[in-house]
C-alpha cells in the first residue's frame, strides 16, 4: 500500500469540490482558534492579575478586620472595626515580632471627588509615609505624604495617574485642589503608574494622611488594614505566625478560631486569584471545546455524503481486488487531511486573535504550548474518530451491490 500516492489521490479528491471542503474545515478551524484564544485570554488574565497583586509590595502581609458578632451570627471579615492605630503601633514597636522590617497602617472608602465641572468615584486611602516604602510607590513629580502631614492633619492628597486623567486631563494639577466629602484638598504629588484596571486598578487612588482622612473625612477610629512587610520571604509563615498570636494576645482572644482579623499574604492571595481564574480559564476553554466536537460531527456528515457519492468507485475498487484496509486508509486519510489542515489554519488564527486580545485588554500576552499542542492533537483524534464510522462503512460495501448503486 503506497502511503503517498494514497495522499495524493486524497487531495486531489478534496479539492474537486473546494466549497464543500472548506465548510467541513470551517468548524475544525473555529473549535482550534477559539481554544488557543480563549486560554490564552484567561492566563493572560492571571498574569495581569498576579503582576498587580505583586507590585503591591514584596514580602506583604495583609492584617483585615474581622467582623462584629451580632448574637450568634457572625458578618464577613473585613467588614469589622477591631483594628486600630495602636494595634499598629504595638505591632511596630514589639520586640516580641521579630520577623517584621515596616508596619503600615491604612485607611480607605470610596468616594466621590470634584474639580471644577469634572468629577470621579475613586478610592481614598489614608496613610503615613511607610506607605510609599511598603507598597512599593513611586512619586512622579511632587512629594508623597509626610509624617508632619500626619500629625498636623493637613487637607493634602497625592493622585494617582488615572484619576490626574480623570479630572484634569493633561494638565499638571500639583498645587490646584480637589473636593473630597465637601473638603477642599491641595495636590502635592502624583504617583507612578503601576497598571491595574477595576477595583484592582492602583492608579486610581488618591492618598492623604491617615488622620485627616479618619477624623475628618470620616469620623472613624479605626483602620481598615494594617500592612506589614517581612523581612525576608523566607519567614512569611513565622511571620504570620507571630503577629496573628500577638494580636490575639492584645485582644484578649485565646481561642484562635474566635479571632476578630485576618492576616493574608501576598501568596495567599495569589493562589486564591490562580485557583478562581484557573477554574474560569478552564470553562472558557471547555466552551470553545464544543465547537471542536460540532467541527467533528460536521467532519463526518461530509464523509458520510462522500461515501454515498462515491459507492460505485468504491465498488469498482472492490472489485479488482483492493483490501478493505486500503478502502478505510483512503477515506481515513481524507477525514485526517480536514482535521490536520483546520487545525493548522486554526493554531495561526488562535494566535493571531490573541495578539489582538492582548492589544485590545493590556492584558501580558500567555500562550500555553501544551494548550497549542493539545489543540493540535485534539483536531488529528477527531479526524480518526469521526471518519473511522464512514470510512469502515466504505469498506463493508459489497461490490456487486456497489456497483449497482444509482
Amino acid at each position: 500500500m503506497d502511503y503517498t500516492e494514497i495522499i495524493k489521490e486524497s487531495l486531489g479528491t478534496l479539492t474537486i469540490n473546494k466549497m464543500r471542503t472548506g465548510l467541513a474545515i470551517l468548524g475544525i478551524i473555529i473549535g482550534i482558534g477559539s481554544v488557543i484564544a480563549l486560554v490564552s485570554l484567561g492566563q493572560g488574565t492571571q498574569q495581569s492579575i498576579q503582576n498587580q497583586i505583586q507590585s503591591l509590595g514584596a514580602n506583604l502581609l495583609t492584617v483585615s478586620p474581622g467582623a462584629e458578632r451580632s448574637g450568634a451570627v457572625r458578618g464577613a471579615f473585613g467588614g469589622g472595626t477591631t483594628l486600630t492605630s495602636e494595634d499598629a503601633n504595638a505591632l511596630a514597636s514589639s520586640a516580641e515580632i521579630t520577623t517584621i522590617k515596616n508596619v503600615s497602617p491604612e485607611f480607605s472608602r470610596r468616594t466621590q471627588v470634584t474639580t471644577g465641572g469634572k468629577n470621579t468615584n475613586t478610592q481614598i486611602v489614608g496613610v503615613t509615609p511607610i506607605y510609599a516604602e511598603v507598597h512599593k510607590i513611586a512619586v512622579s513629580s511632587g512629594n508623597f505624604i509626610s509624617q508632619r502631614d500626619v500629625e498636623g492633619m493637613t487637607k493634602v492628597a497625592v493622585l494617582g495617574p488615572q484619576v490626574v486623567t480623570d479630572l484634569f486631563s493633561e494638565a499638571n494639577p500639583i498645587g490646584q485642589t480637589i473636593r473630597i466629602n465637601n473638603q477642599t484638598f491641595r495636590i502635592i504629588g502624583i504617583t507612578a503608574s503601576k497598571g491595574g484596571s477595576g477595583f484592582m486598578n492602583q492608579d486610581d487612588i488618591i492618598f492623604a494622611p491617615l488622620s485627616t482622612v479618619q477624623k475628618q473625612l470620616f469620623g472613624a477610629s479605626y483602620l481598615s488594614s494594617i500592612a506589614l512587610e517581612a523581612k525576608s520571604s523566607q519567614i512569611m509563615t513565622q511571620a504570620q505566625n507571630e503577629v496573628g498570636y500577638f494580636l490575639l494576645n492584645r485582644h484578649k482572644l485565646s481561642d484562635p478560631t474566635l479571632a476578630d482579623f485576618s492576616i493574608m499574604s501576598q501568596q495567599d492571595i495569589i493562589n486564591t486569584v490562580s485557583s478562581t481564574t484557573g477554574t474560569f480559564t478552564a470553562l472558557l476553554a471547555g466552551i470553545a471545546a464544543i465547537s471542536l466536537l460540532v467541527g467533528g460531527i460536521g467532519i463526518m456528515n461530509i464523509m458520510l455524503v462522500t461515501v454515498t457519492e462515491r459507492t460505485r468507485e468504491i465498488g469498482l475498487r472492490k472489485a479488482l481486488g483492493a483490501k478493505k484496509k486500503t478502502i478505510i486508509t483512503q477515506f481515513l486519510t481524507e477525514a485526517i487531511l480536514l482535521t490536520f489542515t483546520g487545525g493548522v489554519i486554526g493554531i495561526f488564527i488562535g494566535l493571531i486573535i490573541s495578539f489582538l486580545l492582548t492589544k485590545i485588554t493590556q492584558f501580558p500576552m500567555a500562550l500555553s504550548l501544551n494548550s497549542i499542542i493539545l489543540a493540535f492533537v485534539v483536531s488529528v483524534a477527531i479526524g480518526v474518530l469521526f471518519g473511522w464510522y464512514p470510512a469502515n462503512k466504505a469498506s463493508n460495501m459489497e461490490p456487486i451491490e456497489a456497483l449497482r448503486y444509482e
